[in-house]
């Protein structure tokens, strides 16, 4: 299975608990220096490969390689190779940027003058300087996802699991942790990036996978994802909201997405100008006041809600 091109192998990986399947024969490889983004709604089992990843929890069947060793037969291999920072900043609010630094540089078994020198540098990379002495406790959430970064860099890891780490954050905020991943990257970094954020996958990551329900729904680079659903959506709004679950269901064979809000409905054009017109001529036929209609290239939501909505 070890293969020097990947620095994490994934070979039929489950996890069960109970009667419920986290995982089910999940197998998949990353790229060294590549940022992996992981998609999927709510309970679907990103969160489950990331703590097997790391070593906090066990499979109940398959193979898990991280940087040529086991997660299962050589964990503490694997944690002295890895960072993570997780969906909740793991600091100490009582203790000052700099202490929860050399903090988690002492975890490391780290020598003092290391830990200082590494908390210094990572406190100017993430401009955390003027704060270095500041109590954690007074930082803005930006601040503190920030620090938690840089917290699981002190070890200067080969690869650095993220696991929503943007959650909560505003725009600017989340604008700043990915220039900060970025430039992590560019320096040799491996990434692996869990986010319902369709927009930071689309931006960040080399390769996308979509896990549903314990399962691989989908996996390529944004824009092959995207060329699956059509090379283009149709875009549809009419005046009427209460006629939008009419609209829907008139067009039920052409896969339509109705939007959260209830306002549009969107339709990915598979089979050219004919099929443009077959919609079109279907919802005149219905009757149905169109307010306006768009044709656009579609985006990675309507990929990640094509292929993880209930039927």
């Amino acid at each position: 299975m070890e293969n020097n091109e990947y620095i994490i192998q994934i070979l039929n990986l489950s996890k069960s608990y109970g009667n419920v399947h986290a995982l089910e024969d999940v197998s998949f490889n990353v790229k060294k220096g590549a940022i992996l983004g992981l998609l999927g709604p709510n309970g679907a089992g990103k969160t489950t490969i990331v703590n097997i990843l790391t070593t906090l929890l066990k499979p109940d069947k398959g193979t898990a390689l991280v940087s040529g060793f086991d997660v299962a037969k050589n964990p503490s291999a694997v944690r002295s190779r890895i960072g993570l920072a997780g969906q909740f900043a793991a600091i100490d609010e009582n203790l000052t940027g700099r202490e929860n630094l050399e903090l988690a540089g002492t975890l490391y078994h780290l020598e003092r003058n290391v830990v200082k020198e590494r908390s210094q540098k990572l406190l100017e990379e993430f401009s955390l300087t003027e704060a270095a002495d500041r109590q954690a406790k007074t930082y803005s959430g930006g601040m503190r996802r920030r620090l938690d970064v840089a917290a699981s860099l002190i070890g200067e890891p080969e690869i650095l699991f993220l696991d929503e780490p943007t959650t909560g954050l505003d725009p600017h905020s989340r604008n700043e942790l990915w220039l900060i991943i970025e430039a992590l990257v560019k320096k040799g970094t491996t990434v692996l990036l869990t986010t319902q954020y369709l927009e930071e996958a689309d931006r960040l990551a080399d390769r996308i996978i979509i896990i549903n329900e314990g399962k691989i729904v989908a996996e390529g680079t944004a824009k092959d994802l995207k060329s699956n659903i059509g090379t283009s959506v149709l875009q549809i709004h009419v005046p009427d909201r209460q006629k939008m679950p009419a609209l829907a269901n008139l067009l039920y064979g052409f896969n339509p997405v109705s939007d959260a809000a209830g306002e549009l409905v969107s339709v990915p054009i598979t089979g050219g100008s004919k099929m443009l017109l077959e919609v079109i001529t279907k919802i005149e036929a219905a009757g149905i006041e169109l307010a306006d209609i768009e044709l656009r290239k579609p985006t990675l939501d309507e990929v990640f809600l094509s292929f993880t909505r209930k039927p």
